[in-house]
């Protein structure tokens, strides 16, 4: 089972985001080098369908999420963690 974390852009993203960008990416490194994120990355159009994530457990999910600064600074307006059963593994 791995974990599947969305996010909802808020309004403005394009010009919020980039302010934010370099401290959310030091959080998503850290959280890749503890072994605990599988894949990061925003939906083709982030501005209207935001981003997900791939994480090993739930509780990580939620660390990230709720100690991202795209989350804490309004980037993100709102976020939900879902279970998921992989099928196919390399």
């Amino acid at each position: 089972m791995k974990y599947v974390l969305l996010y909802t852009s808020a309004d403005g993203v394009a010009e919020r985001a980039p302010a934010v960008f370099p401290r959310h990416r030091e959080r998503y490194e850290e959280f890749h080098r503890r072994g605990l994120l599988l894949l990061v990355g925003p939906f083709e159009d982030a501005q209207e369908d935001g981003a997900m994530s791939v994480f090993t457990t739930r509780e990580a999910a939620e660390e990230f999420a709720q100690g991202d600064p795209f989350v804490l600074e309004g980037v993100v307006s709102s976020w939900t963690v879902r279970g998921w059963r992989e099928v196919l593994m390399p």
